[in-house]
This record gives C-alpha cells, sequence and structure tokens, in this order.
C-alpha cells in the first residue's frame, strides 16, 4: 500500500522534459501540423471566424438572417462586401480579424452569410 507522501509524489511530477538541441533526448517528437486539404466552406468560416459578431450582434454587426439589416448591404454587391470583410468596414477588423484566412475563404463566409440572410 502506498504512502500518503508517494500519493502525493506521482500527483505533482513533471509531466514532460525539456530537450535543448544537441542533447540525446530520445526519437519520439511532437507532431507535426498538417497542411489543410483545400480552403474551408463558407460555415466552416462562419463558424470559425464571422459566428462571434454576426450570431449577437456585437458592435452593430448584422446578424445572420436578418433580412432587413443585411438588405441594403446586398443591394452594394457582392463585391462590395467581400471588400469590406477583407479590408475591414466601421467596427468589423480586416479579415474579421482573422489575419492568416486566405482572401477566398472570406470571400465563403459572407456568401454563406448573405445566402443565410436573403
Amino acid at each position: 500500500m502506498a504512502s500518503v507522501e508517494d500519493e502525493i509524489r506521482a500527483r505533482i511530477q513533471p509531466v514532460g522534459e525539456v530537450c535543448l538541441q544537441g542533447d540525446e533526448c530520445g526519437s519520439a517528437a511532437a507532431p507535426t501540423e498538417t497542411a489543410s486539404s483545400g480552403p474551408r466552406s463558407g460555415s466552416e468560416v462562419y463558424d470559425a471566424v464571422c459566428m462571434a459578431c454576426h450570431t449577437t450582434g456585437a458592435a452593430g454587426a448584422p446578424k445572420i438572417g436578418d433580412t432587413a439589416a443585411w438588405a441594403p448591404r446586398i443591394d452594394k454587391g457582392l463585391e462590395t462586401l467581400v471588400s469590406h470583410a477583407i479590408n475591414g468596414f466601421n467596427a468589423m477588423p480586416a479579415k474579421g480579424g482573422c489575419a492568416n484566412c486566405p482572401d477566398e475563404e472570406i470571400q465563403a463566409g459572407v456568401e454563406y452569410l448573405v445566402e443565410q440572410s436573403q
């Protein structure tokens, strides 16, 4: 039977080790992130980037599905909406704050928002 001290030592033992370049630390390496198989769909972009503001209306963002709020924006044309999303407009930061999102994904997100808001 383990003593209380042994149980405490087991709970607080280190969960890992630091290995410096040049040290012999074994052969296991951290998994590397693999590249995406392609651009995300509009709904995936919306869920990851746009939904925080366009579901709640934060900072005056038009809510998804609010046809009255979206109609005048949609009338400006998809090209204008995509440009505003990529470059930022009013309180919305460029690319909705997703600096590493490719333009094609942002466009897909805009197209999704428009489809859901007509």
